[in-house]
């Protein structure tokens, strides 16, 4: 079928979508959950309309496959979104589901908040990411050598800032074979 002026269009599709709409909503509703089945509903519904020129005389297989596209899309969106929160979870957990802070975690976290924010964030980025000074510094867009320099004066500004809390600053000094 050709293309045809607007009115044509919209009323072959409203003589076609009650027939479809049914049919489709059973064909996903035994598939996934009724939230996701109406939004993929809805989904196959625009596909219907956007290619209403390609229907086959018989719509209804046609739409049944593009049910089926829509609901692999919206499983694969689903999955990653899974993904993504598992993710941020782990790095950045939500504040009720964090452990009871250990020995000298709050002091830490005292000393961090003390800090200017870039000097805090980029010690985040080595400890709890684990970056190299260069990965560092593609992460804040600098170089690897200013990432070094700015790493090592924010590792020094936070033994100070632990020392004045009372806090270890990572590694005590041994002094073993010294006498005080």
């Amino acid at each position: 079928m050709g293309t045809v002026d607007a009115q044509t269009r919209r009323d072959r599709f409203e003589s076609l979508a009650p027939g479809l709409i049914e049919p489709l909503r059973r064909f996903l509703a035994r598939r996934t959950d009724a939230a996701t089945a109406d939004d993929v509903l809805a989904d196959t519904l625009l596909v219907c309309w956007r290619r209403l020129d390609e229907l086959p005389e018989e719509p209804l297989p046609w739409a049944y496959g593009v049910a089926r596209n829509c609901l692999a899309n919206a499983e694969r969106g689903a999955r990653r979104q899974q993904r993504l929160a598992a993710r941020i979870a782990v790095v950045d957990p939500p504040r009720e589901a964090l452990p009871e802070p250990g020995p000298g975690e709050d002091d830490l976290a005292e000393a961090l908040a003390r800090l200017r924010p870039d000097d805090a964030e980029l010690l985040r980025l080595w400890a709890w990411e684990q970056l190299t000074p260069a990965e560092i510094a593609t992460v804040l867009d600098i170089t690897s050598n200013a990432a070094s320099i700015r790493l090592h004066r924010a590792r020094e500004k936070l033994r100070g800032q632990l020392r004045k809390t009372g806090g270890a600053s990572g590694h005590e000094e041994s002094r073993e074979g010294r006498t005080t």
